[in-house]
């Protein structure tokens, strides 16, 4: 569960609160640097596509965005985006965070007038999470820790 800062409007979580699991994010963010696009090529033989990347932030620090395709070009230095439903990828260890196809990223008419860019939460190489099982109850087989060859 993200934390919720006094003041901020509901549901919104800061920069320094992000975490490499935080998943379905809102966040309100100010473009401090837009990189050059790179072409990433595909893992299954298909087209490459373009990534780039912006640091944004709020008063609280700093993290990479990955912008991808379409996103690239859509924003600028200066920029404060609104970014709903956003999650968190470590890109070679270190955290990016993402819109992705189910979230949202808008510029938003709000300040945020100092950008603490003494904290960059990307800075620091992170280490994947311990195992978490994916549909939620773990092993409900009727094996009992026997592999299947024992039968």
């Amino acid at each position: 569960m993200e934390r919720k800062m006094e003041g901020s409007p509901v549901g919104v979580t800061k920069v320094k609160d992000l975490t490499p699991a935080s998943d379905k994010v809102n966040v309100l963010v100010k473009v401090t640097g837009v990189g050059e696009p790179k072409e990433i090529p595909s893992r299954f033989g298909g087209e490459a596509r373009k990534v780039a990347e912006a640091r944004v932030g709020d008063e609280t620090g700093t993290i990479i965005l990955s912008l991808w395709q379409d996103q690239i070009g859509s924003v600028n230095e200066g920029d404060v985006l609104s970014i709903e439903n956003g999650y968190v990828s470590l890109v070679r260890g270190h955290m990016h965070l993402n819109v992705g196809k189910y979230g949202k990223m808008t510029k938003s008419d709000k300040d945020i007038p100092n950008v603490n860019t003494e904290v960059d939460v990307s800075a620091a190489e992170q280490q994947r999470g311990g195992f978490r099982p994916r549909y939620g109850g773990g092993f409900k087989g009727g094996y009992r820790g026997r592999s299947r060859r024992s039968y």
